[in-house]
């Protein structure tokens, strides 16, 4: 492949790794530090999963799309699971397998090479490319986060303070 064709890659796993890692995950753990144990495990409704659902959903998301989508790995998830789970799982097992994931999930981006992006891959019943893969685990865990936080700075009346110190109303004309 070109150099355009590697440049253009590495850009989009920078900002995948950015938006999940970077990003995502630092917001799911400050909340789960600012959530109780009860918290966590606590499902509104029966409609509704609770915040330690959403981060086992997300790390099972990452694990049957990135590692055994991209990877080539095992697919053994049981996703059912993660929403039948009623906790609770400590927040500091949360986090240490959240942060284990995520070792694991820099791991397989870096081996994405650009010939791979328009591979097509089976995952969960759907063929996809690699390409589209990475693009449904950024909105995928991008979304989950977002319910996340809700449910904390909702039930906590917190400020998470995500751009804390940073000027949101700059525009390109300032």
């Amino acid at each position: 492949m070109n150099t355009l064709s590697n440049h253009i890659t590495q850009t989009l796993l920078d900002e995948v790794q950015r938006r999940i890692i970077q990003e995502s995950v630092p917001r799911i753990k400050k909340c789960l530090r600012l959530l109780s144990d009860s918290q966590i495990w606590h499902r509104p409704n029966e409609q509704t999963v609770s915040v330690g659902n959403l981060v086992l959903h997300l790390m099972g998301n990452l694990r049957q799309w990135v590692l055994s989508g991209i990877d080539g790995q095992p697919d053994d998830r049981q996703r059912s699971q993660e929403f039948t789970e009623t906790g609770p799982v400590s927040t500091e097992k949360l986090i240490r397998d959240l942060d284990s994931l995520i070792t694991e999930i820099n791991q397989a981006l870096n081996r994405v090479t650009p010939e791979a992006l328009t591979e097509k891959r089976d995952v969960q019943g759907f063929e996809e490319s690699v390409l589209s893969i990475l693009i449904h685990v950024t909105e995928h865990f991008s979304y989950h986060t977002g319910q996340i936080t809700y449910y904390t700075k909702s039930t906590l009346n917190v400020d998470t303070q995500y751009y804390s110190g940073m000027d949101l109303d700059k525009t390109a004309s300032d």
